[in-house]
Protein backbone atom coordinates (compact mmCIF):
# COMPACT_ATOMS: atom_id res chain seq x y z
CA UNK A 1 0.00 0.00 0.00
CA UNK A 2 1.41 3.40 -0.94
CA UNK A 3 0.57 6.96 0.01
CA UNK A 4 -2.64 8.31 -1.55
CA UNK A 5 -2.12 9.55 -5.10
CA UNK A 6 -4.97 10.30 -7.47
CA UNK A 7 -7.77 8.51 -9.30
CA UNK A 8 -8.53 4.80 -8.82
CA UNK A 9 -5.26 4.18 -6.99
CA UNK A 10 -6.13 6.83 -4.39
CA UNK A 11 -9.61 5.35 -3.91
CA UNK A 12 -8.15 1.87 -3.50
CA UNK A 13 -5.61 3.13 -0.92
CA UNK A 14 -8.31 4.97 1.01
CA UNK A 15 -10.57 1.94 0.96
CA UNK A 16 -7.82 -0.28 2.34
CA UNK A 17 -6.95 2.34 4.99
CA UNK A 18 -10.59 2.56 6.09
CA UNK A 19 -10.89 -1.22 6.38
CA UNK A 20 -7.68 -1.38 8.43
CA UNK A 21 -8.88 1.47 10.64
CA UNK A 22 -12.12 -0.37 11.29
CA UNK A 23 -10.16 -3.50 12.24
CA UNK A 24 -8.22 -1.36 14.72
CA UNK A 25 -11.21 0.45 16.19
CA UNK A 26 -13.29 -2.67 16.93
CA UNK A 27 -10.90 -4.17 19.55
CA UNK A 28 -10.15 -0.72 21.00
CA UNK A 29 -13.84 0.01 21.49
CA UNK A 30 -14.52 -3.49 22.87
CA UNK A 31 -11.67 -3.19 25.40
CA UNK A 32 -13.52 -0.48 27.33
CA UNK A 33 -16.08 -3.12 28.39
CA UNK A 34 -13.53 -5.78 29.41
CA UNK A 35 -11.58 -6.15 32.69
CA UNK A 36 -8.22 -4.33 32.67
CA UNK A 37 -6.63 -5.59 35.87
CA UNK A 38 -6.50 -8.96 37.66
CA UNK A 39 -5.85 -8.50 41.38
CA UNK A 40 -4.49 -11.59 43.18
CA UNK A 41 -3.29 -12.16 46.76
CA UNK A 42 -0.08 -13.65 45.25
CA UNK A 43 1.22 -14.55 41.79
CA UNK A 44 -0.25 -18.08 41.82
CA UNK A 45 -3.65 -17.64 43.47
CA UNK A 46 -6.85 -16.89 41.52
CA UNK A 47 -7.94 -13.28 41.72
CA UNK A 48 -10.55 -10.65 41.08
CA UNK A 49 -11.17 -9.05 37.68
CA UNK A 50 -11.37 -5.27 37.76
CA UNK A 51 -12.82 -3.09 35.02
CA UNK A 52 -12.11 0.53 34.20
CA UNK A 53 -13.90 3.39 35.94
CA UNK A 54 -16.62 4.97 33.81
CA UNK A 55 -14.55 8.11 33.12
CA UNK A 56 -11.53 6.10 31.90
CA UNK A 57 -13.72 3.84 29.75
CA UNK A 58 -15.36 6.95 28.24
CA UNK A 59 -11.90 8.38 27.49
CA UNK A 60 -10.87 5.21 25.65
CA UNK A 61 -14.10 5.18 23.69
CA UNK A 62 -13.56 8.83 22.76
CA UNK A 63 -9.94 8.26 21.65
CA UNK A 64 -10.95 5.23 19.58
CA UNK A 65 -13.84 7.16 18.04
CA UNK A 66 -11.60 10.12 17.10
CA UNK A 67 -9.11 7.75 15.47
CA UNK A 68 -11.82 6.04 13.46
CA UNK A 69 -13.35 9.36 12.39
CA UNK A 70 -10.02 10.82 11.24
CA UNK A 71 -8.97 7.59 9.54
CA UNK A 72 -12.25 7.67 7.65
CA UNK A 73 -12.38 11.38 6.77
CA UNK A 74 -8.82 12.75 7.16
CA UNK A 75 -6.41 9.78 6.96
CA UNK A 76 -3.34 12.06 6.95
CA UNK A 77 -4.22 13.16 10.52
CA UNK A 78 -5.04 9.71 11.93
CA UNK A 79 -1.47 9.42 13.25
CA UNK A 80 -2.28 11.93 16.02
CA UNK A 81 -4.82 9.78 17.93
CA UNK A 82 -2.99 6.60 16.84
CA UNK A 83 0.25 7.68 18.56
CA UNK A 84 -1.72 8.49 21.73
CA UNK A 85 -3.24 5.02 22.03
CA UNK A 86 -0.22 3.14 23.42
CA UNK A 87 0.72 5.80 26.02
CA UNK A 88 -2.94 6.04 27.05
CA UNK A 89 -3.20 2.27 27.52
CA UNK A 90 -0.01 2.06 29.58
CA UNK A 91 -0.92 5.11 31.66
CA UNK A 92 -4.29 3.54 32.46
CA UNK A 93 -2.62 0.22 33.31
CA UNK A 94 -0.21 1.91 35.71
CA UNK A 95 -2.96 3.94 37.35
CA UNK A 96 -5.31 0.98 37.74
CA UNK A 97 -2.65 -1.39 39.12
CA UNK A 98 -1.57 1.28 41.60
CA UNK A 99 -5.17 1.79 42.71
CA UNK A 100 -5.84 -1.95 42.94
CA UNK A 101 -2.77 -2.61 45.14
CA UNK A 102 -3.51 0.21 47.59
CA UNK A 103 -3.87 -1.38 51.04
CA UNK A 104 -3.02 -4.89 49.79
CA UNK A 105 -0.30 -7.14 51.32
CA UNK A 106 3.22 -7.19 49.88
CA UNK A 107 2.67 -10.45 47.96
CA UNK A 108 -0.39 -9.18 46.11
CA UNK A 109 -0.08 -8.84 42.33
CA UNK A 110 -1.98 -6.66 39.84
CA UNK A 111 -1.69 -8.06 36.30
CA UNK A 112 -2.89 -6.74 32.97
CA UNK A 113 -6.19 -8.37 31.98
CA UNK A 114 -7.91 -9.00 28.66
CA UNK A 115 -9.05 -5.39 28.15
CA UNK A 116 -5.46 -4.10 28.12
CA UNK A 117 -4.21 -6.76 25.69
CA UNK A 118 -7.19 -6.35 23.36
CA UNK A 119 -6.69 -2.57 23.33
CA UNK A 120 -2.98 -3.08 22.66
CA UNK A 121 -3.86 -5.22 19.62
CA UNK A 122 -6.12 -2.47 18.27
CA UNK A 123 -3.47 0.19 18.99
CA UNK A 124 -0.88 -1.74 17.02
CA UNK A 125 -3.20 -2.03 14.03
CA UNK A 126 -4.09 1.67 14.35
CA UNK A 127 -0.41 2.66 14.23
CA UNK A 128 0.13 0.47 11.19
CA UNK A 129 -2.91 1.98 9.43
CA UNK A 130 -1.80 5.53 10.30
CA UNK A 131 1.72 4.88 9.09
CA UNK A 132 0.59 3.51 5.75
CA UNK A 133 -1.70 6.52 5.23
CA UNK A 134 1.22 8.96 5.45
CA UNK A 135 3.79 9.82 2.78
CA UNK A 136 7.05 7.96 3.28
CA UNK A 137 8.87 11.09 4.51
CA UNK A 138 6.37 11.61 7.38
CA UNK A 139 5.98 8.04 8.62
CA UNK A 140 8.43 8.66 11.44
CA UNK A 141 5.66 10.67 13.16
CA UNK A 142 3.95 7.41 14.11
CA UNK A 143 6.94 6.53 16.36
CA UNK A 144 6.38 9.56 18.61
CA UNK A 145 4.61 7.27 21.10
CA UNK A 146 8.05 6.09 22.21
CA UNK A 147 8.63 9.38 24.08
CA UNK A 148 5.63 9.25 26.46
CA UNK A 149 5.99 5.48 26.89
CA UNK A 150 9.65 5.97 27.84
CA UNK A 151 8.61 8.65 30.33
CA UNK A 152 6.04 6.32 31.90
CA UNK A 153 8.67 3.60 32.31
CA UNK A 154 11.47 5.80 33.64
CA UNK A 155 9.26 7.74 36.04
CA UNK A 156 8.10 4.47 37.64
CA UNK A 157 4.46 4.85 36.68
CA UNK A 158 4.32 1.18 35.66
CA UNK A 159 6.23 -0.19 38.65
CA UNK A 160 3.08 -1.70 40.17
CA UNK A 161 2.42 -3.84 37.07
CA UNK A 162 3.06 -7.44 38.13
CA UNK A 163 5.54 -8.13 35.31
CA UNK A 164 7.79 -5.26 36.43
CA UNK A 165 7.34 -6.30 40.07
CA UNK A 166 8.65 -9.77 39.20
CA UNK A 167 11.43 -8.18 37.13
CA UNK A 168 12.58 -5.99 40.02
CA UNK A 169 12.60 -9.02 42.34
CA UNK A 170 14.70 -11.04 39.88
CA UNK A 171 17.05 -8.07 39.35
CA UNK A 172 20.59 -9.25 38.58
CA UNK A 173 19.42 -12.75 37.60
CA UNK A 174 17.15 -11.32 34.89
CA UNK A 175 20.00 -9.18 33.51
CA UNK A 176 22.21 -12.28 33.49
CA UNK A 177 19.64 -14.29 31.52
CA UNK A 178 19.15 -11.41 29.08
CA UNK A 179 22.92 -11.31 28.54
CA UNK A 180 22.97 -15.08 28.00
CA UNK A 181 20.12 -14.76 25.47
CA UNK A 182 22.09 -12.12 23.56
CA UNK A 183 25.24 -14.23 23.76
CA UNK A 184 23.52 -17.34 22.38
CA UNK A 185 21.89 -15.35 19.56
CA UNK A 186 25.08 -13.48 18.63
CA UNK A 187 27.34 -16.55 18.68
CA UNK A 188 24.91 -18.69 16.68
CA UNK A 189 24.58 -15.94 14.06
CA UNK A 190 28.37 -15.58 13.92
CA UNK A 191 28.85 -19.34 13.43
CA UNK A 192 26.11 -19.40 10.77
CA UNK A 193 27.88 -16.59 8.90
CA UNK A 194 31.28 -18.27 9.19
CA UNK A 195 29.79 -21.46 7.77
CA UNK A 196 27.16 -20.05 5.41
CA UNK A 197 29.06 -17.23 3.67
CA UNK A 198 31.81 -19.36 2.06
CA UNK A 199 29.25 -22.07 1.27
CA UNK A 200 27.00 -19.54 -0.49
CA UNK A 201 29.93 -18.15 -2.52
CA UNK A 202 30.94 -21.69 -3.50
CA UNK A 203 27.39 -22.72 -4.38
CA UNK A 204 26.46 -19.54 -6.31
CA UNK A 205 28.39 -20.62 -9.40
CA UNK A 206 27.69 -24.35 -9.14
CA UNK A 207 24.13 -25.56 -9.66
CA UNK A 208 24.69 -29.04 -8.20
CA UNK A 209 26.35 -27.71 -5.06
CA UNK A 210 23.59 -25.13 -4.60
CA UNK A 211 20.88 -27.81 -4.82
CA UNK A 212 22.71 -29.99 -2.31
CA UNK A 213 23.50 -27.38 0.37
CA UNK A 214 20.13 -25.62 0.10
CA UNK A 215 18.30 -28.95 0.22
CA UNK A 216 20.24 -30.01 3.30
CA UNK A 217 19.68 -26.67 5.07
CA UNK A 218 16.01 -26.81 4.14
CA UNK A 219 15.72 -30.33 5.57
CA UNK A 220 17.24 -29.17 8.86
CA UNK A 221 14.64 -26.41 9.11
CA UNK A 222 11.83 -28.94 8.85
CA UNK A 223 12.96 -30.59 12.10
CA UNK A 224 11.21 -29.03 15.14
CA UNK A 225 13.67 -27.00 17.23
CA UNK A 226 12.97 -29.00 20.39
CA UNK A 227 13.56 -32.28 18.56
CA UNK A 228 16.81 -31.01 17.05
CA UNK A 229 18.07 -30.03 20.51
CA UNK A 230 17.22 -33.49 21.78
CA UNK A 231 18.88 -35.22 18.81
CA UNK A 232 22.15 -33.40 19.47
CA UNK A 233 22.42 -34.50 23.11
CA UNK A 234 23.57 -38.09 22.38
CA UNK A 235 26.31 -37.35 19.78
CA UNK A 236 27.73 -34.45 21.79
CA UNK A 237 27.76 -36.57 24.95
CA UNK A 238 29.61 -39.33 23.07
CA UNK A 239 32.06 -36.78 21.67
CA UNK A 240 32.78 -35.37 25.14
CA UNK A 241 33.33 -38.90 26.51
CA UNK A 242 35.68 -39.78 23.65
CA UNK A 243 37.67 -36.56 24.00
CA UNK A 244 37.65 -35.47 27.67
CA UNK A 245 39.48 -32.28 26.76
CA UNK A 246 36.30 -31.03 25.09
CA UNK A 247 34.54 -30.99 28.47
CA UNK A 248 37.04 -28.40 29.66
CA UNK A 249 35.91 -26.02 26.91
CA UNK A 250 32.22 -26.59 27.71
CA UNK A 251 31.22 -29.27 25.20
CA UNK A 252 28.71 -31.72 26.70
CA UNK A 253 25.35 -33.30 25.99
CA UNK A 254 23.42 -30.46 27.58
CA UNK A 255 23.98 -26.75 27.99
CA UNK A 256 25.40 -24.18 25.60
CA UNK A 257 27.15 -26.54 23.14
CA UNK A 258 24.08 -28.40 21.76
CA UNK A 259 22.08 -25.16 21.85
CA UNK A 260 24.65 -23.35 19.70
CA UNK A 261 24.90 -26.29 17.28
CA UNK A 262 21.12 -26.41 16.79
CA UNK A 263 20.76 -22.64 16.47
CA UNK A 264 23.61 -22.43 13.95
CA UNK A 265 22.02 -25.15 11.81
CA UNK A 266 18.67 -23.34 11.95
CA UNK A 267 20.18 -20.02 10.86
CA UNK A 268 22.00 -21.53 7.87
CA UNK A 269 19.09 -21.64 5.43
CA UNK A 270 18.31 -17.88 5.18
CA UNK A 271 22.02 -17.01 5.09
CA UNK A 272 22.70 -19.56 2.35
CA UNK A 273 19.55 -18.96 0.31
CA UNK A 274 19.80 -15.17 0.17
CA UNK A 275 23.55 -15.34 -0.46
CA UNK A 276 23.09 -17.62 -3.45
CA UNK A 277 20.13 -15.63 -4.78
CA UNK A 278 21.93 -12.30 -4.32
CA UNK A 279 25.16 -13.40 -5.98
CA UNK A 280 23.31 -15.04 -8.86
CA UNK A 281 21.04 -12.02 -9.30
CA UNK A 282 23.80 -9.65 -10.37
CA UNK A 283 23.28 -8.62 -13.98
CA UNK A 284 25.66 -10.65 -16.23
CA UNK A 285 26.17 -7.55 -18.36
CA UNK A 286 27.56 -5.71 -15.34
CA UNK A 287 30.01 -8.52 -14.69
CA UNK A 288 31.04 -8.60 -18.35
CA UNK A 289 31.62 -4.84 -18.25
CA UNK A 290 33.82 -5.29 -15.17
CA UNK A 291 35.80 -7.97 -17.00
CA UNK A 292 36.10 -5.70 -20.01
CA UNK A 293 37.60 -3.01 -17.78
CA UNK A 294 40.40 -5.42 -16.95
CA UNK A 295 39.27 -6.58 -13.49
CA UNK A 296 40.48 -9.96 -12.29
CA UNK A 297 37.98 -12.53 -10.98
CA UNK A 298 38.79 -11.51 -7.41
CA UNK A 299 38.39 -7.79 -8.13
CA UNK A 300 35.12 -8.45 -9.94
CA UNK A 301 33.78 -10.37 -6.95
CA UNK A 302 34.85 -7.91 -4.22
CA UNK A 303 34.20 -4.66 -6.10
CA UNK A 304 31.11 -5.51 -8.17
CA UNK A 305 29.30 -8.77 -7.35
CA UNK A 306 29.47 -8.71 -3.54
CA UNK A 307 28.41 -5.04 -3.09
CA UNK A 308 25.44 -5.52 -5.42
CA UNK A 309 24.38 -8.77 -3.68
CA UNK A 310 24.92 -7.43 -0.16
CA UNK A 311 21.43 -5.86 0.42
CA UNK A 312 19.69 -9.11 -0.54
CA UNK A 313 22.14 -11.14 1.52
CA UNK A 314 21.55 -8.86 4.50
CA UNK A 315 17.82 -9.64 4.26
CA UNK A 316 18.63 -13.30 4.91
CA UNK A 317 20.93 -12.39 7.80
CA UNK A 318 18.14 -10.28 9.30
CA UNK A 319 15.68 -13.16 9.01
CA UNK A 320 18.20 -15.50 10.62
CA UNK A 321 18.85 -13.10 13.52
CA UNK A 322 15.16 -12.60 14.30
CA UNK A 323 14.54 -16.36 14.13
CA UNK A 324 17.47 -17.04 16.48
CA UNK A 325 15.98 -14.77 19.16
CA UNK A 326 12.96 -17.08 19.25
CA UNK A 327 14.91 -20.35 19.06
CA UNK A 328 17.21 -19.19 21.88
CA UNK A 329 14.19 -19.25 24.20
CA UNK A 330 13.81 -23.01 23.64
CA UNK A 331 17.49 -23.56 24.50
CA UNK A 332 16.68 -23.01 28.18
CA UNK A 333 15.12 -26.50 28.21
CA UNK A 334 18.58 -28.11 27.96
CA UNK A 335 20.24 -25.82 30.50
CA UNK A 336 21.63 -23.19 28.11
CA UNK A 337 19.94 -20.33 29.99
CA UNK A 338 18.50 -17.21 28.40
CA UNK A 339 15.09 -15.57 28.66
CA UNK A 340 13.42 -18.91 28.00
CA UNK A 341 14.27 -19.77 31.61
CA UNK A 342 11.48 -17.46 32.76
CA UNK A 343 9.07 -18.66 30.07
CA UNK A 344 9.38 -22.32 31.11
CA UNK A 345 9.47 -21.44 34.81
CA UNK A 346 6.21 -19.57 34.32
CA UNK A 347 4.67 -22.46 32.39
CA UNK A 348 5.62 -24.94 35.12
CA UNK A 349 4.12 -22.81 37.88
CA UNK A 350 1.21 -21.40 35.81
CA UNK A 351 2.54 -17.88 36.51
CA UNK A 352 1.73 -15.67 33.52
CA UNK A 353 3.86 -12.82 34.90
CA UNK A 354 7.02 -14.92 34.69
CA UNK A 355 6.14 -15.97 31.13
CA UNK A 356 5.78 -12.31 30.15
CA UNK A 357 9.05 -11.48 31.94
CA UNK A 358 10.80 -13.70 29.40
CA UNK A 359 8.53 -13.26 26.38
CA UNK A 360 8.18 -9.46 26.33
CA UNK A 361 11.93 -8.62 26.28
CA UNK A 362 12.55 -11.41 23.75
CA UNK A 363 9.88 -9.91 21.48
CA UNK A 364 11.27 -6.39 21.89
CA UNK A 365 14.76 -7.71 21.20
CA UNK A 366 13.57 -9.32 17.96
CA UNK A 367 11.80 -6.11 16.91
CA UNK A 368 14.89 -3.99 17.63
CA UNK A 369 17.21 -6.34 15.73
CA UNK A 370 14.80 -6.48 12.82
CA UNK A 371 14.47 -2.67 12.73
CA UNK A 372 18.22 -2.06 12.95
CA UNK A 373 19.12 -4.58 10.24
CA UNK A 374 16.21 -3.45 8.06
CA UNK A 375 17.51 0.13 8.28
CA UNK A 376 21.03 -1.01 7.35
CA UNK A 377 19.58 -3.08 4.52
CA UNK A 378 17.67 -0.06 3.15
CA UNK A 379 20.76 2.16 3.44
CA UNK A 380 22.92 -0.32 1.58
CA UNK A 381 20.19 -0.82 -1.02
CA UNK A 382 20.08 2.94 -1.70
CA UNK A 383 23.86 3.29 -1.93
CA UNK A 384 24.76 0.07 -3.70
CA UNK A 385 21.59 -0.85 -5.56
CA UNK A 386 19.58 -4.03 -5.17
CA UNK A 387 19.69 -7.02 -7.46
CA UNK A 388 16.02 -7.94 -6.93
CA UNK A 389 13.15 -8.10 -4.47
CA UNK A 390 13.76 -11.24 -2.48
CA UNK A 391 12.51 -10.09 0.95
Amino acid sequence: MTAPGSGPQRDQVRGTARTTALLAAVPMLASAFLPWVLLRPNRLAPGEWLGLPASAAAGLLGLSGVFLLLAWRRPNWAWVPATLTLPAALWLLGSQTHTALAGQPEFARASAASGFWVFLLGAGIALYAAQRSLPAAQRGLTWLWLLPVGLLVFTGHLNTWSVLVEGSREGARWAQELGQHLKLTGLALLFALLLGVPLAVWAAGREGVARAVLGLANAVQTVPSLALLGLLIAPLSALARAFPGLREVGVSGIGVAPALCAMTLYALLPVLRNGVVGLRGVNPGTLEAATGMGMTAGQRFWRVQLPLALPVWLTGIRQAAVMLVGVAAVAALIGAGGLGTYIFKGLQSAAADLILLGAVPATLLAVLIDGALRGLEGLLGQRLGRVGNHD
